[in-house]
């Protein structure tokens, strides 16, 4: 049994391991809007479900950009320069989280397709 490559995401059992890709379909679910849990389809055909969860996933990405890019514009009025600042800092970790889940759905998709970590030494 191999482990994960490097971003390998946590909840996902290593490729080939028992039970990796029921681990890696229910991980995937947890990052697509709710619904997608009522397509049986999605959860027999994996390479779907992680298709759609990474249109998903940098969706969320490009509209968390464009939050970052106009949320001063639009609320310094509204709200206190202490509170943009804690807002900046939540958009930085979400953008982390985004990021770190978009690269988990990229090699779990390469894991589905046949693809392969082989560890550096």
């Amino acid at each position: 049994m191999t482990s994960g490559p490097p971003g390998w995401p946590a909840a996902v059992r290593p490729p080939d391991a028992p039970g990796w890709q029921r681990s890696a379909v229910s991980w995937v679910l947890d990052l697509c809007p709710p619904d997608y849990r009522g397509y049986p389809l999605l959860q027999r055909h994996p390479l779907a479900l992680v298709h759609l969860a990474q249109a998903h996933v940098e969706a969320q990405l490009a509209g968390l950009r464009t939050a970052r890019s106009t949320a001063r514009t639009q609320l310094a009025r509204a709200l206190e320069v202490p509170v943009l600042s804690e807002l900046f800092e939540v958009l930085d970790r979400e953008e982390a989280r985004l990021l770190a889940a978009l690269r988990g759905v990229r090699l779990v998709d390469t894991a589905l397709r046949g693809g392969r970590h082989t560890p550096r030494l």
